[in-house]
């Protein structure tokens, strides 16, 4: 067994019929750390997780997740990871105890083992009240939370999560965060796959971005920020003839909005910015406001895909699971 992955891919490919829908991907998800996919619709982010998870062949590369083969070794595989899909896998028709216990039970769990592992899941995702409520009487935050809690029944020490924050309100998109939080606390390793692009900068402790099948980027969030470039100063002013001559005096790297009034150049450090006010007030040419703007990975993605990271459904893969 790896010391240092739980999770390894190497040059993982999968077509259907002529389409490739992944091209070799290389992946490393280190022991205890989270990676986030991110990526477009069709991506190839779910062929991913669903080849690391054992329930799709692929056609070519390595995959080993705690050091089992996944081709090979599907059963031990399966026994200690946790999956958590795009749509929560509930029964409508039982109680949040009965889903916890019936799947506590198919991992071999005894009757009361799986009874008291149901009641700790309950606690720790704030389910208890509505532990005996039918599931069809749940709201979906609190659906996604007892899907998450039910892929953990066994306490597996790998979890695969599948932009499990899909379609929630804002208020349960954080009290999900909190319990993924809870659970890299716990020591789990996590791969994530997500579009929110703030969903991966808040959680994950490494990023790979994916697009049309292949690993374009990776590092921390700070590092594929840093692809982008430098902060960037926002100088606003009252009138567009004042925001023209910021600009003569700024020189050819800002660029000015005359709607708005506003003149944006590069800043690599406080003394730049510094020397650019000074020039200005050499100038007489007053400045209303100043915003200083840090490159996002919303920055980073439309510079490495020319696209936003929600836009794209053309790929394979989206055309595969439509």
């Amino acid at each position: 067994m790896d010391k240092t992955y739980a999770i390894v891919a190497e040059d993982l490919r999968k077509s259907y019929g002529e389409t490739e829908v992944l091209k070799g991907v290389n992946l490393k998800v280190e022991r205890g750390t989270m990676l986030a996919l991110l990526g477009p619709n069709g991506a190839g982010k779910t062929t991913i997780v669903r080849i690391l998870s054992t329930l799709l062949s692929f056609n070519g590369g390595r995959a080993t997740v705690e050091g089992l083969d996944v081709a090979e070794q599907g059963d031990q595989v399966r026994g200690v990871i946790g999956l958590t899909g795009q749509y929560a896998a509930v029964d409508e028709y039982l109680t949040g105890t009965q889903n916890l216990v019936m799947m506590g039970r198919l991992y071999h769990l005894s009757q009361a083992h799986a009874r008291e592992r149901s009641q700790q899941l309950l606690e720790q995702f704030d389910l208890v009240e509505a532990a005996n409520r039918k599931v069809k009487t749940y709201s979906g935050g609190m659906r996604r939370r007892l899907d998450l809690a039910i892929s953990l029944i066994a306490t597996p020490p790998i979890i695969f999560l599948d932009e499990p924050t899909t379609g929630l309100d804002p208020r349960s998109r954080l009290a999900m965060w909190e319990v993924i939080r809870n659970l890299m606390s716990s020591g789990a390793t996590i791969l994530l796959t997500t579009q929110y692009l703030e969903e991966a900068d808040q959680l994950a402790d490494q990023i790979a971005v994916i697009d049309h099948g292949i690993v374009i980027a990776e590092g921390t969030a700070n590092e594929l920020k840093k692809k982008v470039g430098v902060d960037s100063a926002v100088l606003s002013f009252q009138t567009t003839k004042e925001a023209e001559a910021a600009k003569n005096v700024l020189g050819e790297k800002s660029i000015i909005d005359t709607t708005k009034m506003t003149v944006t150049f590069p800043v690599d450090a406080v003394h730049s910015l510094t020397q650019a006010l000074n020039a200005l007030e050499a100038a007489k040419i007053t400045v209303v406001a100043v915003d200083i703007h840090k490159p996002t990975l919303d920055d980073v993605f439309l510079q490495l895909t020319g696209k936003p990271v929600e836009a794209s459904t053309n790929s394979p893969e989206a055309k595969l699971t439509k």
